[in-house]
């Protein structure tokens, strides 16, 4: 085998790769919120308690995200890779083989730092393995497979759930990932990033844990323990020490996981937050319908009915995103953003006025507006993030953003499932039907997110008139797709070297 055909040929092995490790990293992701009824049935605990499945991973990966790439960078992208892999392999086996809602949680933990590793080395694996326009075919290519995996998750855990049970789902997950080990080591050539620093911030990831782990369980815990009681009040203000802490940390270790100067560019702070409350608001919306339609109160559908019930969100999503660019390039991309917020918010609150009587067909329109309004801001507000800052910055800007869709997916479903939970228990206290007091319960989760929907509008005036806009390519359609879970580089984005950062 010549030089250039060795190429050729690890080119087309990363890019398999890749791609069939994102599409089954982002399938899982989507579908467990699916499980959660099977999971609180088959192990005896709470689906309250189970939301830490869905917040844990996001939590974890929020920590890990752009310090995996920083460690692929140094150690060989490769061997993090692999290393990802087998996280991913043995969490699956792990959750397969639970017999409690704990085991699960824990699994679920080390799977956020798993596909936050794998997501991260993948793409550089993928940019370094290819150059000039079979980079941006690649790239393209790996987007469409991260949108892909997103939409077929919870259909995918709809069906192994009816034909064999929750569990089926980890362990097809844990052979497709042993798959892509074998070939990763079979095709895939070793790299690094030997100008870099190989000072790696680790303090910063563990001072990101400290920061989100007791907020989220302030949050989930605090209406039964009392808002003002000492474990909530001290749960904050472990947070905000941590909190503290992360910015003392990031002023002063060599490359930091999040540049504070970046901070001052007023259109990736806006961008950023934008990207932030669109990944919470759809992370919120399939947590709370995956649980109501499952409900035997109110839909009583099977797995997989709820997952082809939440096909007009997730399908939705990914239809309206290709063409999202053209949209930003004519008419602007911050009048896009705050449209699409505008329209989500419009979407939430028509399941704000959701009764126990309604039959599917009253969820649609607003499935389908949560979706359309979530395909119009995600695209932009992605591009806008790394657009705004020198070439030398792209990096660093994609890896905030990236971050910040694991903040805000874990936040808001934390804050969703509380809302939820602590409604429904009020409702049922009061003597309401139970139908009507989960649909109440649904009714104050969707107000709270059609409230930060109308804070994303906000964040589209922040983000200004500067911002430069995509040409809308195929490629800028393809990054628009894979939006809702990963931050791609565009036509308007600074073009500094081959690698693209996590």
């Amino acid at each position: 085998m010549t030089q250039a055909s060795s190429g050729r040929s690890t080119a087309r092995g990363v890019l398999v790769a890749a791609c069939l490790s994102t599409l089954v990293v982002n399938a899982n992701t989507s579908a467990v919120s699916i499980l959660l009824p099977a999971i609180s049935a088959d192990t005896g605990m709470s689906v309250e308690t189970l939301q830490w499945a869905v917040t844990g991973y996001s939590l974890v990966g929020a920590a890990t995200i752009v310090t995996s790439g920083s460690l692929g960078d140094v150690f060989g992208r490769k061997r993090v890779f692999q290393i990802g892999l087998l996280l991913f392999v043995a969490s699956c086996v792990l959750i397969a083989l639970s017999s409690s809602g704990g085991m699960v949680i824990a699994g679920r933990a080390i799977q956020g730092a798993a596909g936050a590793t794998i997501l991260a080395c993948g793409l550089s694996l993928l940019s370094v393995a290819n150059t000039g326009s079979a980079q941006l075919r690649a790239v393209s290519l790996w987007g469409a497979a991260a949108a892909v995996g997103a939409a077929a998750g919870p259909l995918l855990g709809g069906v192994l759930v009816e034909v064999t049970g929750w569990h089926a789902l980890f362990w097809v997950d844990a052979v497709v990932a042993l798959g892509v080990m074998v070939l990763t080591a079979v095709t895939v050539s070793e790299s690094r990033d030997t100008a870099r620093s190989r000072s790696i911030d680790l303090g910063g990831s563990v001072l990101v844990a400290l920061t989100l782990t007791p907020f989220i369980l302030a949050l989930s815990k605090g209406s039964a323990w009392g808002w003002a009681s000492v474990a909530t009040l001290g749960c904050f203000a472990l947070a905000v020490a941590a909190g503290v802490g992360f910015v003392a940390v990031e002023r002063r270790v060599a490359v930091p996981m999040l540049d504070l100067a970046l901070l001052r560019n007023r259109i990736l702070v806006g961008s950023t937050l934008a990207i932030l409350i669109g990944a919470g608001t759809i992370n919120a919306l399939m947590y709370l319908v995956s649980l109501y339609f499952q409900d035997p109160s109110t839909l009583g559908l099977s797995p997989l009915e709820a997952g082809l019930a939440t096909l007009p969100a997730t399908v939705g999503l990914v239809l309206v995103a290709p063409f999202v660019p053209r949209l930003a390039a004519r008419f602007g991309g911050r009048q896009v953003v705050g449209a699409g917020f505008a329209i989500t918010a419009a979407g939430f609150a028509m399941l704000g006025f959701a009764e126990g009587s309604w039959l599917y067909g009253a969820f649609v329109l607003p499935l389908v507006a949560v979706a359309i309004g979530m395909g119009l801001s995600n695209g932009p507000a992605s591009a806008a993030a790394t657009a705004s800052v020198d070439a030398t910055e792209v990096g660093a800007a994609s890896g905030v953003s990236n971050m910040a869709r694991y903040v805000g997916a874990a936040v808001a479903t934390a804050l969703a499932a509380t809302v939820y939970g602590s409604v429904i228990a009020d409702r049922t206290a009061a003597g309401l039907p139970q139908a009507d007091a989960l649909s109440d319960g649904l009714a104050a989760a969707s107000w709270l997110m059609a409230a930060f929907s109308v804070l994303g509008v906000a964040m589209a005036v922040v983000m200004g008139r500067r911002a430069r806009a995509a040409r809308g390519t195929l490629a800028d359609s393809a990054a628009s797709a894979a939006a809702g879970s990963f931050t791609l580089p565009t036509s308007a984005t600074p073009v500094a070297a081959t690698q693209v950062a996590p």
